[in-house]
């Protein structure tokens, strides 16, 4: 760790050459800066790890159930394990994916699951991202660049290969692809994760696209290349849905790709990840989880949500209302740390309107309780000092296998008094050592 910590400065100005980037969007501007790094690990055990890694596959393995069931046969509806009005209005729900199973019957193949470690020693989920979680190009980077700096540090430490993630990736879209090539479609490089999108493609392989590359034509999706056109397979998208296709979503869109939808509804071209997939990630379908791994898999939750309640339920509406000054209130609408209110930095006045707020819409809302999470140690001007970090585990679904990626991305807050880490937040990032003894 030593040697790291010496290397500090070559390290971040290697990452600096490379572009390692990652922007923000602040009173309507763009504004692209490095994403800070910082070199003390994270590190996880072996045996840590190994709960860890069950826990995750059992988890996304359940949510892909769940989003074939809810845009199929409907089961877990019918049967009230999860109450149907509850999915539908759900923001991510949407319609014109009913009836539609994408191939290999995989709706989520790169799953980002958020967790953190409470200093009881217990890790929680805090959130399932399903959509077009970002994050796992950075510790490959960062290990990279780490062990190109300071070979010596990883002779000495029993820490598993992380580089295997573009394989990993490759094998998934493979495992799915229709039959063409394969590509990842970016929105362009004021998008703020560009950086990932181009290093991602490299290493798995695939194409880097925009929507002036792909075009469809009789229900099948190309790609304008230097040698003609090419069939896609497999096209994995960093672009929220309503951008995808305007001819079926948002009519304004300038990004996306005309038709894709009757591509992928004919089966002829995999999306990665399937369209609708916000029905799932939903911040308050997260409160259903647990029942869905019971419901689906027959087993008991491995991993442990952070303790949430649903302002639906007339129990845990009360409990929320007699508690708000002590919980945490989440828009289940919104992402990248946005729209979280602590109860505790409210003043009365903003209390008794959130109050009237949640009332007024319930299905807008979860609250949880804070979760005490661990602090790590990063680096600030030279010196050791603690922040809150949490972690982004990836976990990668072909038609075949669930595999969660033993690696992912540790995120801390830069602000003494903030649990928000999110990059979007001005947050930073450091690498995730799983331990292989």
């Amino acid at each position: 760790m030593e040697d790291l910590i010496r290397h500090e400065g070559q390290i971040n100005q290697q990452l600096a050459r490379y572009g390692v980037k990652f922007g923000i969007y602040k009173d309507g501007q763009f504004h692209e800066r490095l994403f800070p790094f910082d070199t003390i690990p994270r590190i996880i055990t072996a045996a840590e790890w190994t709960t860890l890694e069950k826990g995750l596959a059992q988890r996304v393995r359940a949510l892909n159930c769940f989003l074939r069931d809810i845009y199929g046969e409907k089961r877990i509806l019918a049967n009230g394990v999860v109450p149907e009005d509850f999915v539908y209005r759900s923001p991510g729900y949407l319609p014109a994916c009913e009836g539609i199973v994408p191939p290999g019957g995989v709706y989520s193949h790169i799953s980002g699951i958020d967790l953190v470690k409470g200093k009881d020693g217990v890790w929680y989920i805090l959130e399932d991202n399903l959509r077009i979680p970002s994050g796992a190009s950075y510790p490959l980077i960062a290990r990279e660049l780490c062990r190109r700096c300071s070979p010596e540090t990883f002779r000495r430490h029993p820490v598993v290969d992380n580089r295997g993630y573009g394989e990993l990736l490759r094998k998934t879209m493979d495992s799915v692809n229709t039959g063409g090539i394969n590509g990842v479609f970016t929105p362009g490089r004021y998008n703020a994760a560009y950086f990932e999108h181009a290093f991602l493609a490299e290493k798995a392989g695939a194409v880097l696209a925009e929507s002036g590359d792909l075009y469809v034509r009789d229900s099948q999706l190309y790609y304008r290349s230097t040698q003609g056109d090419e069939k896609v397979g497999a096209i994995y998208r960093r672009v929220s849905d309503e951008y995808m296709d305007p001819l079926c979503f948002e009519p304004s869109s300038l990004i996306g790709i005309p038709n894709l939808m009757a591509a992928y509804r004919a089966g002829n071209v995999a999306v990665l990840n399937a369209f609708g997939n916000g029905a799932a990630d939903d911040k308050g379908i997260y409160y259903f989880v647990p029942r869905m791994i019971r419901y689906y898999l027959g087993e008991e939750p491995i991993l442990s949500n952070a303790p949430t309640y649903l302002p639906i339920e007339d129990k845990d509406r009360q409990y929320i209302l007699d508690h708000l000054d002590s919980l945490v209130i989440k828009d289940v609408a919104e992402a990248g740390g946005y729209g979280v209110v602590f109860g505790s930095k409210l003043t009365k006045e903003q209390l008794a309107d959130m109050r009237e707020t949640i009332l007024a819409r319930p299905r807008r809302f979860i609250a949880q309780e804070v979760v005490d999470f661990q602090d790590l140690p990063i680096r600030d001007n030279g010196e050791t000092v603690e922040r809150k970090a949490d972690l982004r585990a990836f976990v990668l679904s072909g038609a075949e296998d669930t595999v969660v990626w033993p690696s992912g991305l540790t995120r801390f807050s830069r602000n003494p008094d903030s649990f928000i880490v999110n990059s979007s937040q001005g947050g930073g990032f450091k690498d995730t050592w799983i331990l292989s003894r």
